[in-house]
């Protein structure tokens, strides 16, 4: 029993031996590293401090490629008519390739930036910085697409637009720089929604025509204009809105500066699905109008005037089989547009414009499609041709071939 005994004592004393000698060891490397270990309990907590999903870097955006043929007739009042045919691969105005970046802070904050290049030019389509202030409002800063109509706004991006072309007229009032509040209202089976914005406005040029002030704001007047939204059926599948906008337009300090122009509109959204065929339809009409001013004939600087005021509208149908067996089927979409717009008459851009746009599409997948457009438009001038306006009737034939893809 004692051999026993005796190696039971001599395992103790050595595995107390082994402890006291980790022990020191450990005091030791804790004497000579505590700044590394304080340098790590550092980016501990920081690491504890970020929840997930609170920061977030996404890259979206679109983009587009395509091909154009275009025959133009054009008839003068007098002389024998003239044709020309052009074609364009890839298709110069419809060429985009516009990524987005995203940033996302915390649950409040998200930073917006959406460079775009469309075969000629690098420039910005949107940069603004969204606070999340409550449930229902979403405060905006910086350069966006003004809450005005549905086009500009949710229609225009190459992989939503059912047919190629953009409806001419429809681009005012565009983008600018300034600040807009936005957000949604539950209405019991119903809903709502606005957005109102401030920013610089538009500019009054010579000749009568509007454009974007610019970051620079051409005047000390600011510009408000706004959309109210209204869905009336319980899934939504309905809205209606009306928009408007006011603002000085005309250049400090000259003579328009008491210029003022003023625009409204109306548009409709309606989506369903009966019997197995997915109908879409939507619209949208705008009329603008600038104060009377006297404007510049570029012939012989001479002034002269005219009723400065232009109306837009399109309306759009389109239907797709979404549950037909055949899987080529199901994925075809048939659009079909037609397009008015009017602009001053007497003034040297004036004429009124009539367009039929046909197209045919194949969605490879949600966000991925092949558009077929054939276009139709028609032309008469109401130009002053004393002020440089240019007669007659033109009429064009358009033949679209486009791929668009969401990023």
């Amino acid at each position: 029993m004692r051999p026993v005994k005796t190696m039971i004592q001599w395992m103790i004393l050595t595995l107390l031996s082994s402890l006291t000698t980790s022990i020191a060891k450990a005091q030791h490397t804790t004497a000579v590293d505590s700044s590394v270990l304080e340098r790590i309990a550092e980016l501990e907590k920081q690491v504890a401090d970020i929840k997930p999903a609170e920061s977030h870097f996404m890259v979206v955006g679109l983009a587009t490629f395509g091909f154009v043929a275009t025959t133009t007739k054009y008839r003068p009042p007098l002389g024998l008519k003239q044709i020309t045919k052009t074609n364009s691969f890839p298709d110069a105005d419809h060429y985009e390739f516009s990524p987005m970046l995203l940033w996302r802070h915390g649950t409040k904050w998200l930073l917006e930036f959406e460079p775009s290049y469309t075969g000629g030019a690098l420039q910005v389509n949107w940069a603004d910085i969204c606070y999340f202030a409550a449930p229902g409002l979403i405060i905006r800063g910086g350069f966006f697409v003004l809450p005005f109509g549905i086009y500009n706004r949710r229609l225009a991006a190459g992989w939503i637009n059912k047919l190629v072309p953009d409806p001419k007229g429809i681009d005012l009032p565009g983008t600018d720089f300034g600040v807009e509040v936005s957000g949604g209202l539950p209405l019991g089976n119903m809903k709502g929604n606005y957005a109102v914005s401030v920013t610089n406005g538009l500019q009054l040029l010579p000749d009568g025509q509007l454009q974007d002030a610019g970051i620079t704001d051409n005047n000390t007047k600011k510009t408000v204009c706004g959309r109210i939204g209204w869905l009336p059926l319980s899934n939504s599948s309905l809205e209606i809105g009306i928009s408007g906008l006011f603002g000085g337009s005309g250049d400090a300090d000259s003579r328009f500066s008491k210029a003022k122009s003023t625009m409204y509109g109306a548009d409709l959204n309606y989506v369903n699905v009966f019997n197995k065929i997915q109908i879409n339809v939507k619209g949208q009409y705008n009329r603008i109008k600038t104060n009377r001013q006297q404007y510049i004939n570029p012939i012989d600087s001479s002034l002269y005037t005219f009723d400065n005021k232009s109306t837009a509208a399109f309306a759009q149908l389109s239907i797709r089989p979404v549950s037909a067996a055949n899987k080529v089927v199901k994925n075809l979409e048939l659009a079909f547009r037609h397009v008015y717009y009017k602009t001053p008459e007497n003034s040297i851009s004036g004429q009124k414009y009539h367009e039929e746009d046909l197209g045919l599409s194949y969605w490879l997948s949600w966000r991925t499609v092949l558009k077929f457009t054939y276009a139709w438009t028609h032309a008469a001038s109401t130009a002053n041709v004393s002020a440089g306006g240019i007669p007659g009737i033109t009429d064009t034939n358009n033949l679209y071939l486009q791929f668009a893809i969401q990023l």
